[in-house]
């Protein structure tokens, strides 16, 4: 499996993004919505993808887990682990880091290859923890995750409406088809966050 391909690939798809993050585009956009006082600790762990706009490495992902895990220099560790294209396909890993970028701990700079990091916005999360929305600015990718491997489609409709609020085409939502168990995917295996299992794979 070549992940360092995988890694470019995604990154490709958002170099003008991070561009434009570090001063290089031109286009302004709304301030866009993100958490205020986000526990980070808590945040951790591993989410289900269950709707998104996709970036082009992930328009056909299935059974998609994005985890985070805080490292000891306070990076946010990431795995994005997927499979392309149906439920029996080949496992997609994705391995960028998270740099907290200021005090409510809610917008990052994802880091896929050196020195880009694109946006990434904690725009919404439930009481429990269980819910979240990550957005931004420009209102081109977003993705709707849980805790549980399933959504009903009413939790489905209301995080819609949100992601609706932040500004975004709702029409151009995918949601992501989860089915499980998948005694294949390493989130299975995993005890603790899938980013330090994938990692200590390696």
């Amino acid at each position: 499996m070549d992940r360092s391909g995988r890694r470019r690939g995604l990154g490709l798809v958002l170099i003008g993004s991070a561009l434009a993050a570090l001063g290089f585009g031109c286009a302004s956009y709304p301030p866009q919505r993100q958490v205020e006082g986000l526990d980070l600790p808590r945040f951790m762990g591993d989410w289900y993808v269950q709707a998104h706009i996709p970036t082009g490495t992930e328009e056909d992902a299935y059974n998609g887990v994005e985890s985070y895990a805080l490292g000891d220099d306070g990076r946010v560790l990431t795995s994005y682990v997927f499979r392309d294209g149906g439920f029996d396909a080949k496992l997609e890993v994705l391995e960028p880091v998270g740099f907290v970028s200021d005090d409510s701990n809610a917008k990052w700079g994802m880091r896929f290859f050196w020195p880009f990091r694109a946006e990434y916005l904690v725009s919404h999360i439930d009481a429990d923890y269980s819910e979240t929305i990550i957005a931004r600015t420009k209102r081109d990718y977003v993705w709707i995750m849980t805790r549980a491997p399933e959504i009903s489609d009413e939790r489905l409709e209301a995080l819609t409406a949100i992601v609706a609020e932040l500004g975004y085409d709702v029409t151009k939502l995918r949601r992501v088809p989860q089915q499980w168990p998948d005694a294949g995917h390493p989130v299975t295996e995993a005890e603790g966050p899938l980013a330090l299992h994938t990692r200590a794979a390696d």
